[in-house]
Formats: structure tokens, sequence, C-alpha cells
């Protein structure tokens, strides 16, 4: 497992973006996704929308994230805000 980040592009509001997160965050943020039956995009623009803006996106994924396996795939957006 490779624990440098790797950069991907996501659309949010019709604008393409980059976010670079380690893999092991890529896998969970699409299985969250995934379990939420939503489009990565969505889940993303949801997450950049609930975000305090002096927090980088990729910083707000990975709480979400964090946040999300702690409370046993049980996160709301405002948790993390």
């Amino acid at each position: 497992m490779s624990g440098r980040p790797v950069k991907r592009s996501l659309t949010l509001r019709g604008h393409r973006t980059s976010v670079s997160l380690e893999d092991a965050f890529w896998r969970a943020f699409r299985e969250i996704a995934e379990d939420r039956n939503m489009p990565i995009n969505a889940l993303a623009a949801e997450i950049d929308e609930a975000r305090d803006m002096d927090v980088g996106l990729a910083s707000a994924i990975r709480v979400f994230i964090l946040v999300h396996y702690r409370d046993g795939g049980a996160s709301r957006l405002a948790d993390t805000a």
C-alpha cells in the first residue's frame, strides 16, 4: 500500500478540481459513496459545501472519512464541519 497521496480529478457543481489523497482514503471515500448510493462527485460536493473555507478539501475529506468510520458508518456532514 502506497503512503503517497494520489491526485485525482473530481467535478464539483460543474467545475473540475483535483484532490490528492492516499490510496486508503480514496478506497474508503468510494466505499462511503457506494454505501450511500451516490456518485463520489456528489459526496465530494456535499463535503465541500459543509467545510470551513480555511480547511482544504483533501483534509475535509480525510476528516469526513475518519468520523464516518469512528462513528460506525453513521457520520453526518454537520459532524465534520
